[in-house]
């Protein structure tokens, strides 16, 4: 057994029946799986692509916003920063809300918010107002993932639940590859309030979905020994949260989701085109071609991670630091090589590592999920999933702030964005140095 693999028992009183290698691993009734899981899980995670389609489309429109509002790159970057910003914060009170009111529930909300946001974004003309939609975005966005996790976990057997968590972001890749090849083109082609305004209106059809076709739990299924929202409901907000921070496990997990997915994220998020346009010379048709590579890797990786940490759950730790390390590298040599403009072979390879970033950051979320009971499930689920986000928004701002400092009177060159993108190893060695703490930590614990 993979010595930081068990779950410990939670601190909710009631008798519980020991966990093994997840939260529903010793409950009657564990789920079989099976086609009505998979078609469960199917409604759940159409609204995580949605909410990558609405997270990721101002990736291709940063150069489009930045003339629209008459704003600079630190402006700029102060939208995904917010967006970003609101996600992670809004993590543990989504994780509360999953666990006392069902993930059905949240899902809609979700659906509502972002719809709401993309279509006030579609139709601002001022800085403004369109912060403040996106904003109101990111809290829908926020909903979405954990909620989905959850889903899964009372579908499925503990022992998949780390495929279905990988299969799940390989699907949320599909919202990226839209904005990447169709958001993109009918930005130039159709105009920015009609090309929002239709991703906006796309929301009916999810919301539908999950209010008509969407069950929570299988029929039938036998439920714990105590309902999990009844013993849910007695625990005091404060007294959850806690007991998932004091779990090593969670922050862990919180660690590794921080280091392994900020690089990828950033860039596919706000700094990948602009890079790509304004610090190589490339056209925007052939920066969207490599930042499809980017998504076609995610994917790709998505499979690879979810098969081997099917098959043992001691290929975590390896898949992280590999990871870790080979981007870390990468990104060394790309900004080491002379001129600023590195070979389109070099720029496709860092991409295509960059693709396993999402994938590597779902170890983090099973490190939280095998070390928590599943009446706190959905909390831990929020406190590691903020890690990423917290890393994508601490580079946001830092290679924005950047840009515009050591922009000279020819604007953004490929010798500033070098320089801007060294900001990548500050958060990249804290998160490092967190990984190794902690897991030492947890082997002891």
């Amino acid at each position: 057994m993979d010595p930081l693999s068990p779950a410990r028992a939670g601190s909710v009183p009631g008798p519980r029946p020991p966990l093994t290698t997840g939260p529903l691993a010793g409950l009657p009734g564990s789920p079989p799986g099976g086609r009505a899981a998979w078609f469960a899980w199917s409604i759940g995670v159409s609204v995580y692509v949605l909410a990558v389609l609405h997270r990721t489309s101002l990736g291709v429109a940063g150069l489009d916003a930045a003339q629209r509002f008459g704003i600079n790159a630190s402006a700029l970057s102060t939208f995904s920063i917010l967006q970003v910003l609101v996600y992670a914060a809004m993590q543990i009170p989504v994780g509360l809300l999953v666990d006392r009111f069902g993930p059905r529930r949240v899902l809609l909300a979700g659906v509502v918010l972002l719809s709401a946001g993309q279509l006030a974004f579609a139709f601002s003309t001022s800085f403004g107002p369109a912060l403040a939609s996106r904003a109101v975005l990111g809290c829908g966005d926020a909903m979405t993932f954990i909620s989905v996790l959850r889903i899964s976990a009372r579908w499925f057997p503990a022992a998949k639940n780390a495929l279905v968590a990988q299969l799940t972001g390989l699907m949320g890749t599909c919202g990226n590859l839209v904005t990447t090849v169709v958001v993109a083109q009918a930005l130039h082609s159709a105009g920015w309030t009609t090309t929002f305004t239709t991703i906006s209106v796309l929301g009916a059809g999810v919301f539908a979905l999950v209010a008509l076709l969407l069950r929570e739990t299988p029929p039938g299924a036998g439920p714990a020994p105590v309902p999990v929202s009844a013993v849910v409901r007695r625990v005091p907000v404060r007294t959850q949260i806690r007991d998932c921070w004091r779990e090593p496990g969670t922050r862990l997990g919180l660690a590794i989701h921080f280091t392994t997915q900020f690089p990828g994220n950033a860039f596919a998020m706000l700094w990948g085109l602009p890079y790509l346009v304004e610090g190589q010379g490339m056209s925007r048709a052939e920066a969207g071609g490599l930042l499809t590579l980017l998504v076609l890797s995610n994917m790709a990786f998505g499979l690879l991670f979810g098969r081997l940490l099917l098959r043992s759950a001691r290929a975590r730790m390896p898949i992280a630091y590999t990871v870790i390390a080979t981007t870390g590298t990468l990104w060394a040599v790309v900004l080491a090589w002379p001129s600023g403009h590195p070979p389109l072979w070099l720029l496709v390879l860092l991409l295509l590592v960059m693709g396993s970033n999402g994938p590597a950051s779902l170890v983090g979320l099973d490190f939280a999920r095998s070390h928590n009971p599943l009446e706190r499930l959905g909390t831990a689920s929020g406190i590691a999933n903020m890690g990423g986000f917290i890393g994508t928004m601490i580079t946001l701002l830092g290679v924005g702030l950047l840009l515009d400092t050591l922009a000279g009177p020819g604007g953004y060159t490929a010798e500033t964005y070098r320089w801007a993108f060294c900001w990548l190893y500050v958060p990249m060695a804290g998160g490092l140095l967190a990984i190794v703490r902690l897991r030492r930590k947890l082997a002891r614990a």
